[in-house]
């Protein structure tokens, strides 16, 4: 009987001490884990959420910011918040990101931190936010894995050259797409689909037909020198690029090259056929993306600075540790 009752002391010992461990159930190959914050931070969702919600109370825009960011980051050699440091964030696909949702990352950050410790990497509140900020602009919502870690150091030059641009080739995206696990060819239109809140300078409006060349001249005669990628509803989240480019109403070559590409036209009629099918396959390409490795690293105190780096208090992202201080 004594050594019946040790054994379910033991039992009971074993059980307790892994109620106290995070949970991390659904962990899986990549090391993310749905609720990898679920002890550490449970404040974090909605820390997140709200302060993407406010941002964009005042910029609707900041939804394109943060897609645009989260692709940059991922792209070139993992997720893993390279993309706030300095010199990645200088090379040229890099140096028009959007200044206000840059520092909207180190501004959570600091909240995050500030509620729960250093425990949240600011790879994952990239994640997070840009995941908040697309279902606030009226697009799908998903569930993110996080466990990310941030970069010890910037990508280089040549790593941020993967980045496709306005007038990139089917062919050439597909293959840069699938040499970083997104074989599937809807992930890439799926992510394309992004665009349907972005905007791009006039110079890189394509000019073969007469829309375009029309379009290219009211941009370039407007105040912002800016066109919205989406030329139906700018501002929502929702399926109507994919019309457009079924209509040769495509913005971007890299982006009308889509509707008549053996391997991608196909998706793009369904997607502009059923907004459903797009947001299904935008979450689930969001979180493949989302999934690409980095290096291992560190939760940066400062998301714009390595910690070795960072010489002055941890704060809200503004003056000497801010973006602003670096723009």
């Amino acid at each position: 009987m004594a050594a019946r009752a040790t054994v379910v002391v033991l039992l009971a010992a074993a059980v307790s001490a892994a109620a106290a461990m995070p949970l991390r159930m659904d962990m899986d190959d990549t090391g993310l884990s749905l609720d990898f914050h679920a002890a550490s931070c449970p404040q974090l969702e909605g820390i997140v959420r709200a302060a993407v919600q406010a941002a964009r109370g005042q910029d609707v825009q900041v939804t394109a910011g943060l897609l645009r960011i989260f692709f940059h980051d991922c792209l070139p050699q993992g997720c893993d918040a390279s993309i706030l440091l300095d010199g990645e964030r200088d090379f040229g696909p890099n140096s028009s990101l959007q200044p206000r949702a840059l520092q909207l990352i180190e501004d959570i950050r600091a909240k995050v931190h500030a509620a729960c410790g250093p425990t949240v990497s600011c790879a994952d509140i990239i994640a997070l936010a840009t995941r908040d900020a697309v279902s606030l602009a009226g697009g799908p919502s998903f569930a993110m894995p996080q466990g990310r870690s941030d970069s010890l150091r910037p990508a280089s030059n040549d790593e941020v050259g993967i980045l496709p641009g306005p007038s990139t080739d089917v062919n050439t995206l597909l293959g840069i797409f699938s040499r970083k696990g997104l074989a599937d060819p809807a992930d890439l239109v799926a992510l394309s689909g992004g665009h349907t809140v972005g905007k791009a300078s006039c110079f890189f409006i394509r000019s073969n037909d007469d829309f375009s060349r029309q379009l290219a001249a009211n941009c370039s005669a407007g105040p912002t020198g800016k066109q919205s990628l989406d030329v139906i509803t700018p501002d929502a989240f929702d399926n109507r690029y994919f019309v457009a480019l079924r209509s040769r109403q495509g913005v971007l070559a890299s982006d009308q090259g889509l509707a008549g590409h053996p391997s991608t036209s196909s998706f793009v009629n369904s997607f502009a056929r059923d907004q459903g099918s797009f947001f299904g396959q935008f979450g689930k390409s969001m979180i493949k993306l989302g999934s690409i490795k980095g290096a291992k690293g560190e939760i940066r105190r400062n998301c714009f600075r390595p910690n070795g780096r960072v010489t002055a208090v941890d704060g809200a992202g503004t003056g000497e540790d801010g973006f602003a201080a670096s723009a």
